[in-house]
């Protein structure tokens, strides 16, 4: 419907980013005002996880991902796929819920746990990624919607188990968004991770970000400005292109 009434460039195709976890046998489910629960991991059973049953579990996403992009094709046009990153997916695995704004205090208390599911996620991951280029997906964006809880570790938790999918992906020929939200140092994370672009959050001054970050920059618009009226809405999108004017710039929300 979007693409019909509007002349867009590209279109992302969202599957929540508990898909993996439910992939991989771990209940998933929404509460009411509440957001999703997800049930015990049972790393015994999840570490026998094979692709095929994977695959299967979530394959809706490849052909949605399929149905989508063969019209995009014929426009020329561009079929975003979705990922999220391994740090968010290993907050919602063992924090079995949203942490609002802090992960269960024993979170970081079994090291063994975090590390096994980590290549879990990896490994899937890579699988996910794959899957959805092969069904017609030619730019894949990496959501690390909770990196900004993270304090320390940055490197061990975020960077390198991104820096992995970029790489991943990108030797099968496709270019990377990543959206590490919230994190406080954005220069450090596009100079490590190297993405082709990279989502900025509403937080981020958009003044700094076009001074510090060299690679094209894609949102930062607060959604909460769509609350507001028709006049504010054009005032601070207009904002955004005029810093932006001189610097390859994808206009987006910063959430």
């Amino acid at each position: 419907q979007p693409l019909k009434r509007f002349n867009l460039d590209a279109a992302i195709i969202f599957s929540d980013i508990l898909m993996l976890p439910y992939g991989l046998n771990q209940k998933v489910e929404f509460k009411k005002n509440f957001g999703p629960i997800l049930g015990n991991l049972d790393i015994t059973s999840t570490s026998k996880i094979d692709e095929i049953d994977f695959v299967q579990k979530i394959h809706p996403v490849y052909k949605a991902i399929k149905s989508v992009s063969s019209e995009m094709n014929l426009k020329n046009k561009n079929t975003i796929g979705f990922v999220g990153a391994p740090w968010t997916l290993l907050v919602y695995m063992i924090n079995q819920q949203s942490p609002k704004k802090n992960v269960k205090k024993n979170f970081f208390e079994d090291e063994y746990l975090i590390n096994r599911i980590l290549l879990i996620i990896e490994k899937f991951l890579k699988i996910h990624i794959k899957n959805q280029i092969d069904s017609g997906a030619n730019i894949i964006q990496i959501f690390d919607s909770w990196a900004g809880l993270l304090e320390e570790n940055i490197s061990e938790y975020i960077y390198e188990p991104t820096l992995n999918l970029v790489n991943h992906t990108r030797k099968l020929g496709v270019p990377v968004i990543c959206f590490p939200r919230g994190i406080d140092n954005y220069k450090n994370f596009c100079d490590v991770v190297k993405p082709d672009m990279v989502n900025i959050d509403y937080n981020i001054n958009p003044e700094k970000a076009v001074k510090e970050i060299k690679i094209p920059i894609q949102g930062g618009l607060d959604p909460k400005v769509l609350l507001t009226d028709k006049e504010n809405l054009r005032i601070e999108a207009t904002k955004y292109l005029k810093i932006f004017k001189d610097h390859p710039y994808v206009f987006n929300l910063g959430h």
